[in-house]
């Protein structure tokens, strides 16, 4: 009997999550920063920039950048890391991690590239003193398997930063969702020509867990100190976690 998990509010199988998002993302990719930018009224800036400063990372250490799409992080990163440090990016979606590739080209930094699953990390265990997720971890299909990857990928000592949007506080919460349900799917298809992948990532957000439970969930992946910050009232959280 094939599993089924939630796309948006659809139950779809497990198998079938994976070609979907995919679909979401190739059809956005060319407009995603853009769409970023109009979305948050540009605060997405600032919530990269306060998760890099939370990384503590410092030059010479070794980073990965998980479903790292366009790579503002994975550029930030490189220039913490400096020239005898290495950040790795890394994202199941060909037209994003390309999307990417190029703009740390055009940055000048020589920063690997890798189009890879982030249930099944192909990096050796104890490998990265960092590593980070910016509103990846909610379109992956089993997000436990995920943490517990990149938990192994880290070395004793180094830390998990997790972007994504997370529950806005109660009375924002009637104001948000005519938002994120009446005004965002518009922009999607004024901007993108796509109204139902702004629709799916709308109803992403609801579906992902809340701030409590996913500190649970890095908990049981192994993580310690684990802590998260709310940013604009909780319509995203950073969650910080340690291997030890």
């Amino acid at each position: 009997m094939n599993k089924t998990t939630h796309f948006g509010y659809q139950q779809v199988d497990e198998s079938e999550k994976t070609r979907k998002v995919e679909g979401v993302f190739t059809s956005v990719a060319r407009r995603y920063d853009l769409m970023n930018d109009l979305m948050s009224g540009g605060l997405h800036r600032l919530w990269k920039k306060f998760t890099i400063e939370q990384s503590y990372v410092r030059p010479g250490e070794r980073v990965l950048d998980v479903a790292g799409g366009t790579a503002d992080l994975a550029r930030a990163f490189t220039r913490r890391v400096g020239p005898t440090g290495l950040v790795v990016l890394t994202d199941i979606n060909g037209a994003m991690l390309a999307i990417g590739r190029d703009r740390l080209i055009d940055a000048g930094t020589l920063a690997p590239a890798a189009q890879c699953d982030a249930e099944k990390l192909p990096f050796a265990a104890s490998s990265f003193d960092c590593v980070s997720a910016a509103f990846g971890l909610r379109n992956m299909t089993h997000k436990d398997a995920a943490l517990a990857e990149m938990f192994r990928v880290l070395r004793p000592g180094g830390r998990l930063l997790v972007l994504e949007f997370s529950q806005v506080w109660k009375p924002l919460k009637p104001l948000y969702d005519a938002y994120s349900f009446g005004v965002l799917p518009r922009i999607g298809q004024l901007v993108a020509k796509d109204a139902d992948s702004y629709r799916y990532l709308a109803e992403s957000i609801r579906m992902h867990p809340d701030q409590e439970t996913l500190k649970h969930m890095m908990a049981e992946a192994g993580f310690e100190r684990i802590e998260f910050f709310n940013l604009a009232a909780g319509v995203v959280a950073l969650h910080r976690g340690y291997r030890f």
